[in-house]
């Protein structure tokens, strides 16, 4: 739809109604919360807020009806930190998936991408930030030469996205709209990046931030701003003054649909519409449709009781499967509707075999494949979907789910039937052999095989699930023990080899195309925790940390080279494939099973929610790929 149509539409469009399905639509030619406003001449009119190429949601695509202005959001978070949830779910990114996986420019016009390495975004013409300046190449000149490369701004160096052997891009502004960055080889993460729940923002608001700024602004104004800000000095005011990810200050200008109009501390922040947001429904009306989020910040046990009563209009987080039969319970009375979504996770509750861990006979053990095997085949996990997820889940191993294009039955089935018989051999090759009166293995050494799991100790679920596997190990002579500790103790414990298997969530991105980076399957950081040493050695490019020295995992660290250097979508696809293969085969991690499912409580007055969706960080950023810029209250 051409410019001009926009501006006819939101210049004659009078209040019409229409009967969509079963509901009544009502749209008209100016949001109602912001006419008054429009009619004083204090903000432009929609035709002039909106860039001249603004993104038009694909309502047929996405299952979606018009909707109506209007209402409040509510959500509920167990901390005000959650702050930072907010902008996973309104997710509006340079580049962005949709529904189906699909990256497509979102904030961006257009992102044309040659050899792999050579990237080139276009703004959209008109596109302003929320305080109505325009969103040009200079926002994005900032962030790279006066932060990044900044001598005191950019301590921490170029993100990691953006270097490819060690080495960060040619960035060049073309224009005021167009901008680009060149590699000397491909850097297939940069996009996957820039459209993560957690997104790598290279951009800022630079008309706002160069006040902060001593290259821009009198150091003598700087200093009388850190005074009044109580800030250590003009780095730290800067820092925590242009924070996109934690929309914290109230003044920084956004380009998400909802702006925070509340400084912290609170326990409840009020975000109202982006009056310059860049997407528009089919018909040219200017998203969202809704007027504020509220955030409500209350303990994280009785977020369940809450949204039961109905004081939520849209809730996940903090919602567990076995508060499901409550919340269902209630849905009449307190008018809401209790969904069941798919966790996008690779394995619902998985086992790390730590590879790392510092004690030599069980290090080696660790990395002793049979090892790995025979305590998977031990585990029933039937069992486990049957007692603690009612049969809805999926037996499989820590691997993508059906809803991946990249699953195949042979890495969701691989070392996971439950056979005792060939559990209790591939132990014994091992050299478990031996047992004592008890029944119990001994190690080379004459002690007892006695594992102790560390979990963080955050969910029933997880203890449910541990005391089933305890019983099924054994069965073959394995001794199993639970310990919980603080997440930031369990995870130093692990990174420091004093843990020998760990529990925790399976693979974060479980529904993964070839175009995601697959980082999750090679050790590339520290938080993994089968391999939390070699990880390190990987993510500081060699500075702390150990080399990987297991042959079959450097095999995994050459293939995720590969796939950066990759120049085609069907390389990629190929590296994809033999490491899931390589993956699931040698057992790095335990699955137990997937495709497990998320309470999802929505109000029944909001439209544009789906029933079914996945739940999940990457690459979905929770209710991010579902738009809630369009979802739209019909009383």
């Amino acid at each position: 739809m051409k410019l001009g149509v926009f501006r006819a539409i939101a210049r004659v469009f009078v209040a019409f109604a229409a009967l969509v399905g079963s509901y009544v639509v009502v749209a008209a030619g100016e949001i109602p919360a912001l006419k008054a406003a429009v009619d004083a001449g204090t903000l432009p009119a929609m035709a002039e807020r909106l860039p001249e190429n603004p993104f038009v949601v694909d309502y047929d695509g996405e299952g979606k009806t018009p909707g109506v202005y209007g209402g409040d959001l509510r959500l509920l978070m167990g901390k005000a930190k959650d702050i930072g949830q907010i902008t996973v779910y309104t997710y509006a990114r340079l580049v962005g998936f949709g529904p189906d996986l699909i990256l497509k420019p979102d904030i961006l016009e257009s992102a044309e991408v040659l050899e792999g390495r050579e990237f080139t975004f276009k703004i959209r013409k008109g596109h302003k930030w929320s305080d109505g300046h325009p969103f040009t190449s200079e926002d994005f000149r900032y962030f790279w030469e006066d932060m990044v490369n900044h001598e005191k701004l950019g301590r921490k160096g170029i993100p990691t996205n953006m270097l490819v052997n060690g080495e960060g891009p040619t960035f060049e502004v073309l224009d005021d709209l167009t901008v680009r960055y060149t590699w000397a080889s491909s850097n297939p993460a940069f996009l996957p990046a820039l459209a993560g729940p957690s997104a790598l923002y290279i951009y800022r608001p630079a008309h706002y931030l160069k006040q902060f700024h001593p290259t821009h602004s009198p150091m003598d104004k700087i200093d009388e701003l850190v005074e009044t800000a109580g800030a250590k000095d003009w780095i730290a005011l800067h820092t925590r003054s242009q924070r996109q990810r934690r929309p914290e200050n109230p003044a920084l200008p956004t380009l998400q649909a909802w702006r925070n109009t509340t400084p912290p501390p609170s326990t409840r922040f009020i975000f109202e519409r982006n009056p310059y947001y860049h997407r528009v429904d089919p018909s040219g009306q200017q998203l969202p449709y809704i007027d504020r989020l509220i955030m409500s910040v209350a303990s994280k046990d009785v977020i369940p009781a809450k949204t039961g009563s109905g004081e939520s209009d849209l809730q996940a987080r903090y919602l567990r499967f076995d508060n499901f039969p409550f919340l269902k319970e209630g849905e009449d009375r307190n008018g809401y509707n209790a969904y069941l979504w798919s966790v996008g996770k690779g394995s619902q509750i998985a086992l790390f075999p730590n590879m790392n861990t510092s004690d030599p006979v069980w290090r080696g053990l660790m990395r002793d494949v049979r090892f790995r095997r025979g305590l998977s085949l031990a585990i029933d996990r039937d069992e486990i979907n049957d007692a603690i997820y009612f049969g809805l889940a999926t037996p499989s191993a820590n691997t993508v789910m059906p809803q991946s294009p990249l699953f195949r039955e042979e890495y969701a089935q691989a070392w996971t039937a439950y056979d005792v018989a060939l559990a209790n051999k591939l132990l014994d090759e091992a050299g478990l052999g031996a047992k004592d009166d008890d029944g119990i293995r001994l190690l080379p050494n004459g002690e007892r095989v006695e594992i102790t799991i560390e979990s963080a100790g955050e969910s029933t679920e997880e203890t449910d699930v541990l005391e089933l596997i305890a019983d099924h190990l054994d069965r073959v002579g394995v001794k199993i023990f639970i310990r919980a500790s603080q997440r930031d103790i369990f995870r130093r414990r692990a990174y420091s080899g004093e843990t020998l298997i760990s529990v925790f969530t399976g693979m974060d991105n479980a529904i993964a195309t070839s175009e995601m980076s697959p980082q999750e399957l090679a050790p590339t950081g520290q938080p993994q925790l089968q391999w939390p040493m070699w990880g390190q050695y990987f993510e500081t490019n060699a500075k702390a940390g150990e080399p990987a020295d297991l042959e079959e995992v450097k095999g995994q660290l050459d293939l995720y080279n590969q796939w950066l250097a990759a120049a085609s979508a069907e390389e990629r696809k190929e590296i994809w494939h033999a490491m899931l293969k390589s993956y699931t085969d040698q057992v790095f991690t335990i699955g137990t099973v997937n495709n497990s499912r998320q309470p999802v409580v929505v109000s029944k007055d909001l439209r544009n929610v789906p029933e079914e969706g996945v739940f999940t960080w990457e690459p979905t950023a929770y209710f991010g790929i579902y738009r809630p810029d369009t979802f739209w209250f019909e009383r």
